[in-house]
This record gives structure tokens, C-alpha cells and sequence, in this order.
């Protein structure tokens, strides 16, 4: 099977869009879940959460930031390439059903994913709110898609430069103040999402985060992706990757995903050096 490269558009500044032939996959693929993919035969797995689907074409689309190794290679594919593979739709599917008034928070990259959540959580007609939030203006992005998601769309950037100046968490509590809130879903940086924990743990208000620990194999067999939430061990890409935010230990999870940061930061001046003398 192939997974050919079907258009690639940069979004804002080391952030990209890929659209993916992936049939197979987007066929039962659901709001939350997410896809393992990799860009060369001895690479490692990069897992992404699914950002939109079409599925009378086979049509997967995927957002990244180019951050790290891999996904800096992945920038650099071309419409055309073919990943080497891809495996999905992985992990619980986010938990759609009727609430009543329900408040997306999407922080940075975690925009993408929040479309179809926001999407599935309207059509099963629930009022919903979207919050977008990010350091300035150049990195926010999809406006008008996230629009048609929402019954209402806020954006938050930390220096004004478009839509209220700062956090999400602060349109978050004055909509918690305007009217009675009856779930919460929060993707985007681990501080983030611990933000809106605390938050709407003491205004009692069922919350639920995305998590996006380290993971190796996507199917709970390498225990990587291993956090605590509420006391016991849980598997983020089978028994999530959403969660009861109000239950999972941020603090530990934060810890676990630095552990590769210096590697990381090595191998990737390795291939910035071996690009130059190419």
C-alpha cells in the first residue's frame, strides 16, 4: 500500500498540512484518533492525531510542526513522495455524545485535531464553543474551517496581535462565567492542558485532555506512552489518548517527555551538518 503525498501547504512558519492517499485508514477513523507514521525504513514512528478525513476519496490529513528530526524530514517531502508507512486509525475514539454546551480549548499545533472533535460534537447537537490560542497572530491558523466547526469561535494570542490578548484559559473562565459549561476538551501543550485542568476542577466541570506522551509502538505493547491518571496506569494509545483531566498526574507526564530532549536536539544539529555539506 501506498501512502503517497497527495498536497503539502505550510500553514504558518514550521507548521505544514499534508494531505495523505490513505483509504484503508480514514475509512473508520473518528474524531481524537490518531495515526503512527514513518519517513524512512529505519526512522522512527511518528505518531500524529488525525486532523481531517475524506472519506469518498481516502483523503487523510495531517498537521505537524516541524520541530524535531523526524518531522523536519517529513517537511522536507515533496507532493508526490511516498511515506515509507503508515498505521491507523489508532486509539479511543474522543467520547461524542450529547452534553449541552461544550468548549473545545486548542493550544498551538492542537488546532488541527480540534476541528473534527468540534465538528462531531456539534453535529450531535451540542452548543459548541471553540478556543484558539497561540503566542501572536502568524500561528494561528484554519480560521474559517474552525468557524464552520463551532457554534463560536474565540481566538487568544499572548501579544494581542489578533483576536483577546492572552491565555486561553481567560476567555475559557469568562465563558464559565457567562453561562453553564457542561464539558470541556483540552488538546495542545502539556502546560496547557494542565491549565484548563485546574481550572475547571474547582468550578466542577467534566474536562477531558488530549495526551501526547512519548509512544513508540501505538498499541500498548511497549509501555512508553504510560501515564497516571487517577492513581493507575494507563496505555495513552489504546486506553486514550483522552483522558479525565482532573485525574491525570500532569506534573509526572511533563518529566517523561523531556527525557529525549537532548538527544533529540544532538541528532537533529547531526542532520542540519550533514544537510550543509550536501
Amino acid at each position: 500500500m501506498s501512502y503517497k503525498i497527495l498536497s503539502k501547504r505550510e500553514l504558518c512558519s514550521n507548521q505544514y498540512e499534508l494531505e495523505i492517499e490513505a483509504p484503508y485508514v480514514v475509512r473508520n477513523a473518528k474524531a481524537g484518533q490518531f495515526i503512527i507514521l514513518r519517513v524512512e525504513k529505519d526512522g522512527e514512528r511518528i505518531p500524529l492525531t488525525i486532523a481531517d478525513v475524506d472519506k469518498e476519496k481516502g483523503i487523510l490529513t495531517i498537521v505537524f510542526m516541524a520541530v524535531g528530526y523526524s518531522t523536519k524530514k517529513l517537511a522536507q517531502f515533496k507532493v508526490g513522495d511516498e511515506l515509507v508507512d503508515l498505521v491507523g486509525p489508532l486509539g479511543t475514539p474522543t467520547h461524542i455524545k450529547k452534553y449541552g454546551t461544550v468548549v473545545c480549548v486548542a493550544g498551538g499545533y492542537g488546532a488541527a485535531p480540534c476541528y473534527l472533535i468540534s465538528k462531531a460534537f456539534k453535529d450531535a447537537g451540542n452548543k459548541v464553543y471553540m478556543i484558539m490560542g497561540a503566542r501572536t497572530k502568524d500561528l494561528i491558523f484554519w480560521q474559517d474551517k474552525m468557524q464552520n466547526a463551532c457554534t463560536e469561535l474565540y481566538i487568544t494570542t499572548n501579544d494581542g496581535s489578533l483576536g483577546e490578548k492572552g491565555f486561553v484559559t481567560g476567555v475559557l473562565e469568562q465563558l464559565i462565567n457567562q453561562e453553564e459549561i457542561d464539558y470541556v476538551i483540552a488538546v495542545g501543550p502539556m502546560p496547557m492542558m494542565k491549565a484548563v485542568a485546574d481550572l475547571t476542577r474547582d468550578k466542577n466541570i467534566y474536562t477531558e485532555a488530549s495526551m501526547n506522551p512519548i509512544m513508540v509502538d501505538g498499541t500498548g505493547m511497549c509501555g512508553a506512552c504510560r501515564l497516571t491518571v487517577g492513581g493507575k496506569v494507563k496505555f495513552a494509545c489504546v486506553d486514550g489518548p483522552d483522558f479525565d483531566a482532573h485525574q491525570i498526574d500532569f506534573d509526572e507526564v511533563i518529566n517523561r517527555t523531556s527525557i529525549y530532549k537532548d538527544y533529540e536536539h544532538k541528532r537533529d544539529e547531526n542532520c542540519n551538518l550533514l544537510n550543509r555539506r550536501v
